[in-house]
């Protein structure tokens, strides 16, 4: 585990006093936000009230979870620059596409949720499909950012794991169930400051320690993975393919088109950050504005992984075997990575700096799945099919039950995570079964009105048993896939048996009269319902969503071909 004797940190009492005032913050701003809820609708989506560069900072750092810290650094150190491919290829297009073509309907149709969302276009079975699935998604991230979130605790003070898990479990637990959405979002726009401010040195510290981007170069070219580590295409090794054109042909389809869409443009977690927005426009701009910093943070969170790689001892004598699948001397993992690099470089006062950010990315993370999770759960379950027609404030006390509930549920779902060497590989899993399948249904049914109702539920179902039959089979050895080559097959299997599922089924049943559609499916809603507001708060060319998703594309692909 994380606190092996050798990855203990040497924190000293202006680091416990560090780390004291940043969780002080964390909970007052829970119970000030407490005072603005009085309806379900402020405690699940914060009353639709919030400027778009709150829920822009938010939107990217919900993401900033287990996923994107520990998992991407791991993930530098075991690959180096093909694991840019997460950002650049893997998020932005779809972060701009989500705001350009996707949010107008989110928020002009005025739904709750994603899954709500379905039940306008598709009705009660794939809304209870939908739901269903979401909710168990939510719950198994969590378990994966509580897990790491419990590791660094572990680390820091030594406590047992189970310990650290339960005590991590109620910090976030206490200020989402006092404030709601409110409090996670503004708590995410802290934690986004306070992650930065902590990697950012990090990186800096690193790169001096070995010896500039030459030094960096020399170093991974020198050892395992070697030269192919410096350059982000083709990716062969991420991909675990073995060959050149398959492997970018599944970054593109399978990462950048299946995964990145099925994650960024159907996932509530993030589109209810968006519709926390107070209009339209601010609504669109919210992912484009989080594509911003989504296309740097690889700087300080990829780069450090591959310092740790050549200069952390512990990696550099287990590098091989690890790369191998094999266990190496020390005990450590590429989890470990970002760890290591901190108990070697950082001085005390930067160290409680750099723990205080590394809780708060894994606190984002989970604050951010509880309050998906209770929407859906109060909403589109609990609300739909179990109690209703109950006043307001049964719903708004059912939520913060909801959010307990949950919490206890990534208390188990935890330990899961703990089995997975790789946290990424696990995470990529879960979204090849449950968000490209999603994606497949949404793409066709946004756009092709004859999709039926019958299709919508049944191409999730058999999208996401095809993805888990793929990935089964890879665990067995019949498939011979292995790292990132496993998700993108399973995903890109989920894709292609949802859509040809749902268009067999749509043609042998009835769809749903056209005028039931508007609002809903691209072909038949009035582009004028669509547009947005360019006056008052919402004027200036810096305003401008398809402007700003434009300036945001050309530094991507000036990225892609750099690096």
């Amino acid at each position: 585990m994380l606190a092996d004797a050798d990855l203990r940190l040497d924190a000293q009492f202006v680091d416990y006093a560090l780390l004291a005032v940043y969780f002080v913050l964390v909970l007052g701003i829970g119970y000030l936000a407490r005072r603005q809820v009085s309806t379900s609708l402020d405690f699940f989506l914060s009353g639709r009230s919030l400027p778009a560069w709150v829920t822009g900072l938010a939107f990217i750092s919900a993401n900033l979870g287990a996923v994107e810290v520990m998992g991407m650094s791991a993930s530098g150190a075991q690959y180096g620059m093909p694991t840019m491919h997460y950002f650049w290829v893997g998020a932005i297009p779809a972060m701009l596409f989500l705001g350009i073509v996707m949010m107008p309907f989110y928020y002009g149709s005025k739904v709750r949720s994603v899954p709500e969302f379905m039940l306008r276009r598709f009705g009660k079975p794939a809304h209870l499909v939908n739901g269903i699935s979401f909710a168990t998604a939510q719950v198994l991230i969590a378990g994966a950012n509580l897990f790491l979130l419990a590791a660094v605790i572990n680390t820091l003070l030594g406590w047992p794991l189970w310990v650290s898990i339960v005590l991590a479990a109620v910090i976030v637990l206490s200020y989402t169930a006092l404030g709601g959405l409110s409090a996670a979002i503004y708590n995410e726009v802290l934690q986004f400051f306070v992650i930065v401010i902590a990697l950012l040195p990090l990186t800096i510290v690193g790169m001096v320690k070995v010896g500039g981007w030459q030094g960096l170069v020399d170093k991974v070219t020198a050892g395992p993975g070697g030269a192919e580590q410096l350059s982000s295409w083709p990716g062969d090794a991420i991909t675990g393919f073995g060959n050149s054109f398959l492997s970018v042909l599944g970054i593109v389809f399978g990462l950048g088109f299946v995964l990145s869409f099925g994650y960024w443009t159907t996932n509530f977690v993030e589109v209810q950050r968006a519709m926390a927005s107070k209009s339209m426009s601010a609504a669109r701009r919210t992912p484009i504005i989080g594509a911003f910093p989504k296309i740097f943070i690889p700087f300080i969170v990829i780069i450090p992984g591959m310092i740790a790689g050549v200069i952390a001892s512990e990696l550099v004598r287990d590098k091989a075997a690890l790369m191998e699948g094999q266990p190496g001397e020390t005990g450590v993992t590429f989890n470990d990575a970002l760890l290591l690099l901190m108990r070697d470089l950082l001085p005390n006062g930067m160290l409680g700096v750099a723990i205080a950010g590394l809780l708060a990315s894994f606190m984002a993370g989970m604050a951010a799945n509880l309050s998906a999770f209770n929407t859906v759960f109060t909403y589109d379950i609990w609300q739909s099919y179990v109690v209703k027609d109950k006043p307001d404030g049964y719903y708004l006390r059912m939520g913060r039950w909801v959010t307990m509930a949950g919490t206890v549920l990534a208390i188990g779902t935890a330990f899961i995570a703990a089995s997975y060497a790789n946290i990424l590989q696990y995470l990529q899993d879960l979204f090849s079964f449950f968000n490209a399948p999603l994606f497949a249904t949404f793409i066709l049914g946004m756009f092709w009105k004859r999709m039926t109702p019958t299709a919508g539920w049944l191409g999730l179902v058999m999208g996401t048993a095809s993805a888990v039959t793929v990935w089964g089979l890879a665990q067995a050895g019949v498939l011979g896939l292995s790292g990132l080559g496993v998700s993108m097959t399973a995903a890109g299997t989920a894709f292609v048996v949802d859509i040809v599922v749902s268009v067999a089924v749509s043609v042998v049943t009835t769809p749903k009269p056209a005028d039931q559609l508007v609002g809903l499916v691209y072909t038949v809603t009035p582009r004028a319902s669509l547009r947005h507001s360019e006056t008052g708060q919402d004027a200036g060319w810096y305003r401008k969503p398809a402007l700003l998703a434009g300036i945001a594309l050309v530094i991507t692909i000036a990225l892609n071909i750099i690096f």
